[in-house]
């Protein structure tokens, strides 16, 4: 059986650190991730993903992240049911976060917090930035000095000849 979530997302609000009666620390916090489709108003929905994450991974993720930030998780779906004060019984689906990264710089992080929680990229636009370490890639947001409408193998001086049967679709 597998049961395996990753997951990238901004926090809804700062992640809650608590500590079991037997001192183990456990965090909760909420994951907004985007969908990739927009709706007929040309509108993004988004999900909303309640994550735990324990030990001294849940110190260090509420160390290191505040409302807005941008982190990628790795764990597993758990569903868990309790009664509540009405004696309705309620149950709950959640990540169980065992690895997270941080997908934005601090400077970057602490620039969001001054501008209200948008850190505008390199053209002013506010929301995707550009993470790809490879300046030869471009994309259509950036203009890092490549035309991306060009023939990535123009200049090579060889020819590609390929076929309609050579093709898999």
């Amino acid at each position: 059986m597998i049961n395996r979530v990753v997951l990238v997302g901004r926090l809804t609000r700062d992640p809650e650190l608590r500590t079991t009666g037997s001192g183990i620390s456990v965090a909760t916090f909420t994951l907004a991730v985007d969908r990739q489709y927009t709706n007929a108003q040309g509108e993004r929905g988004a999900d909303f993903i309640s994550c735990v994450i324990w030990r001294k991974a849940a110190e260090n993720f509420c160390n290191f992240t505040s409302k807005g930030s941008l982190v990628g998780i790795d764990g597993r779906i758990q569903t868990r049911n309790y009664d509540n004060k009405d004696g309705q019984r309620v149950y709950v689906t959640e990540v169980i976060v065992d690895n997270f990264s941080l997908l934005e710089s601090r400077k970057d992080r602490e620039a969001r917090g001054q501008n209200g929680g948008y850190t505008p990229n390199n053209n002013g636009n506010y929301g995707n930035q550009n993470t790809n370490n490879n300046p030869n890639m471009g994309t259509p947001n950036q203009n890092n000095g490549l035309d991306n409408t060009q023939d990535p193998f123009a200049g090579s001086g060889d020819t590609i000849d390929i076929s309609d049967d050579d093709l898999p679709f």
